[in-house]
């Protein structure tokens, strides 16, 4: 009788510490290089450890993470090929998007684009096509949009030929707080929570790399140039060496990509939101 009787709160306590523990939750992020880079930390020579997804994952356990970012795209792209992506149903998606759009200087659009559903041929429009995508694999999931982070000179660590200045002037006559704006008023339409990276504080252009190590034009001796003064001092990919070497990384490792400090501060900003869902 003893045995049955401690055999009956041994299946009690096992019940009820299961009837405790909070469901596994699946969250789809959807993003470019930046949520690429998450699962890919050989791709940066190794200067991030680990991106915000699993960081995320690391303070919300119960969260089990999709990674569907693609490097390089753009949410046009992203649009156009929504139904081959291998999108699963899941309880939260994020979209995290919009940096590749403003370089590749595709049109924003109007909000107009959004609301009346007139394609991908602008940004607004893109959205829409993802959105009404997500709805449709799961009316009830919780959508997160996450806004570009401003940007400096960026320089990709393995062909310095593949180059862009940063978001301090525009792009095909377009500035990049635009398109966070855009995003921001999709999610006030549609009553989406945004994370607005671009106005987070610490994420600033001056606080993205500690320096630009690029030839003063009158020496030609190498100098360490802070934001912004590096801004009109040229650079040769051809000649010059990797203008962001290891103590010039601050909250980016390149200027564009977050660094540890930088996925790190994303990372806090998501679960703060993500613990409410």
């Amino acid at each position: 009788m003893r045995y049955a009787r401690n055999g009956f709160f041994l299946i009690v306590l096992i019940f009820l510490s299961g009837a405790t523990r909070p469901p596994v939750r699946t969250w789809v992020a959807i993003g470019d290089s930046i949520t690429y880079l998450n699962d890919h930390p050989d791709e940066t020579d190794h200067r991030i450890t680990k991106g915000y997804m699993t960081r995320v994952a690391e303070k919300l356990p119960s969260l089990h993470y999709v990674n569907q970012g693609h490097n390089g795209w753009t949410a046009g792209r992203i649009a156009r090929q929504i139904d081959t992506l291998g999108l699963v149903k899941a309880d939260i998606y994020s979209i995290f998007l919009g940096t590749n759009d403003w370089w590749a200087g595709r049109p924003l659009g109007r909000f107009a684009d959004y609301a009346q559903k007139t394609g991908n041929n602008t940004v607004y429009g893109s959205f829409r096509i993802i959105i009404d995508k997500l709805r449709a694999l799961n009316p009830q999931a919780r959508i997160l949009l996450i806004t570009p982070m401003q940007r400096v000179d960026f320089v990709y660590l393995f062909n310095f030929q593949n180059n862009a200045f940063g978001s301090y002037k525009p792009k095909n006559g377009q500035t990049l707080e635009s398109f966070a704006v855009a995003i921001d008023s999709i999610g006030q339409y549609e009553h989406l929570d945004v994370l607005d990276l671009y106005h987070t504080s610490g994420l600033e252009m001056k606080k993205l790399v500690n320096y630009k190590r690029l030839k003063d034009p009158q020496t030609g001796a190498y100098r360490d140039y802070p934001y912004p003064a590096f801004i009109d001092i040229p650079f040769d990919p051809k000649a010059d060496a990797y203008p962001y070497p290891v103590g010039a990384i601050a909250k980016t490792y390149d200027g564009l990509h977050p660094s540890d400090k930088g996925y790190a501060l994303i990372s806090r900003k998501l679960v703060k939101l993500l613990k409410r869902y």
